[in-house]
């Protein structure tokens, strides 16, 4: 696991090089994470950022949109002036319109020599092949360059391989980091500790002693300013094939023998490639694909998907899946993986539960309803793990109730805790490569998702509607009732 407050000892000066330098990403992310880096002394003391953006500003415009667009993402408290003057101090803003090569003289020109360049392309993926061409052809890129590309990494299995195939003439697979934030939140990396280091579930991950797995990411929010990517991308594409499906593969990966990165993403690979392709009579019945309607979210009225902005007529691109899927392996033999997630949910809300089985034969009464062992691994809003138990109920007779084992990790350790964006840029900067996907990794989940998409495409079924601040359509209950199972909020 990375040390967050170990000192930084890269052998080379940085030159980070954000694209899409004045975008909402790095504005929201990017900015406030690099600025919490270098408050903790994350980063090379000679640090420079380039911000890179179409726009005709200088360096002092470009300050001033980070008072006014990031400065307000970055935690009150650790707000201190001084820092974020010397934070302000190490940028340069540089203009190149990327679809442009003669622009990138500019870039060469700012960009020092003898210095480790990192190039973040916070851009839409449509344009990472041009810009790693124009970088090449501007001799930007060399053996100690580093390049990092943010999701969704392509439309289908043909795009992100055409992506890959690009990308990889000018870097090396060492050198690219396909980055994923939900591989850098605390609790998803405390989970190889949990599975790895504790002798108590060793033998208890596997079937028969695991009656099911859910992975939710619910958000409260509509699609906002994101329409016309959204509509376009649909939340399979935005989050099953990549969050998702990473979680599911720390769940279910074997341990591998070491934590170095190949060791790591050498098990994820294994899962992704034994995970049960879909038939179409599977899709029919394992997939539910919604579109949120107008409601309430938080007690305020909300817009349905198609009333809001940008949104085509009549369009069928999805807000909600549930699905459940099945891993063809010895450890996972018939344990269905049920995985959620939408927009304009009841609660936001990221989770891993972990159902236990029932014992096959209790002398104690359990009440009038049956509970079992959960384990619940909470993502957001709040980190947290909690082991469900059965205790007796206070009273005569032996009742049983559920309480919960709660591990709470603001508690247990007071030292400061990097949020995801900055934990993963300081191991790009460490050549820290373990929570980064590798080429294969990717293409083996696009692998199982495009026929998924094929399938919903050929039925010409719209999506299910659901009331917004709703948990999604009521067939998602359904598919969870044919497993003898329901969803965590279901059960409470």
């Amino acid at each position: 696991m990375t040390n967050q407050h170990a000192p930084a000892t890269p052998d080379l000066p940085l030159d980070m090089i954000i694209f899409g330098g004045g975008g909402d990403l790095a504005a929201r992310k990017l900015l406030p994470a690099l600025y919490m880096a270098h408050l903790h002394c994350n980063l090379p003391p000679d640090t420079r950022i380039l911000a890179i953006g179409r726009r005709d500003w200088s360096r002092e415009q470009y300050l001033s949109f980070m008072e006014e667009q990031s400065k307000p993402f970055v935690d009150k408290k650790a707000l201190d002036p001084a820092a974020w003057d010397k934070y302000l101090s190490l940028f340069e803003y540089v203009r190149v319109d990327v679809d442009q090569a003669d622009d990138y003289a500019r870039l060469a020109e700012a960009s020092r020599k003898g210095v480790r360049r990192v190039f973040y392309l916070a851009t839409s993926p449509n344009l990472f092949t041009t810009i790693c061409d124009n970088l090449s052809g501007a001799s930007l890129v060399d053996e100690h360059s580093r390049v990092v590309l943010e999701k969704p990494l392509g439309h289908d299995l043909a795009s992100a391989q055409e992506i890959n195939t690009a990308v990889a003439k000018h870097f090396s697979e060492a050198q690219i980091y396909r980055i994923d934030h939900y591989l850098g939140k605390e609790t998803v990396q405390n989970l190889m500790v949990l599975r790895f280091g504790n002798a108590i579930f060793g033998p208890l991950w596997q079937a028969p002693y695991i009656k099911s797995v859910q992975i939710t990411v619910a958000e409260t929010v509509g699609v906002g300013s994101r329409a016309g990517f959204y509509d376009e991308t649909g939340a399979l594409r935005d989050m099953v094939q990549n969050h998702l499906l990473q979680l599911l593969c720390i769940v279910a990966m074997e341990p591998p023998v070491s934590l170095d990165p190949d060791a790591v993403r050498d098990e994820k690979l294994k899962v992704l490639r034994s995970l049960r392709r879909m038939t179409p009579e599977d899709i029919s019945r394992d997939t539910v694909r919604g579109q949120y309607t107008a409601g309430a979210v938080g007690g305020e009225p909300v817009k349905g998907y198609l009333q809001e902005d940008n949104v085509p007529e009549g369009s069928r691109a999805e807000t909600f899946v549930a699905l459940r899927a099945r891993i063809d392996n010895w450890r996972w033999a018939n344990v269905p993986f049920f995985l959620r997630t939408g927009k304009r949910m009841a609660k936001k809300v990221s989770e891993i539960v972990i159902e236990f089985s029932e014992m096959p034969f209790s002398i104690i009464p359990s009440g009038p309803r049956n509970y079992g062992n959960r384990l619940v691994i909470q993502l957001q809003p709040e980190e947290s793990i909690q082991l469900q138990m059965l205790a007796k109920e206070p009273g005569s007779g032996m009742h049983m109730l559920p309480v919960n084992l709660n591990l709470d990790l603001q508690q247990a350790f007071t030292e400061r805790r990097a949020e995801a964006y900055e934990r993963l840029l300081i191991d790009v900067v460490r050549g820290r490569l373990t929570h980064f996907m590798r080429r294969d990794e990717l293409e083996a989940a696009w692998a199982w998702a495009e026929p998924i998409l094929e399938g919903w495409q050929k039925s010409g079924e719209r999506p299910r509607g659901y009331t917004a601040g709703t948990y999604g359509p009521a067939a998602s209950t359904a598919l969870m009732a044919r497993e003898n199972a329901v969803w965590s909020e279901e059960s409470q």
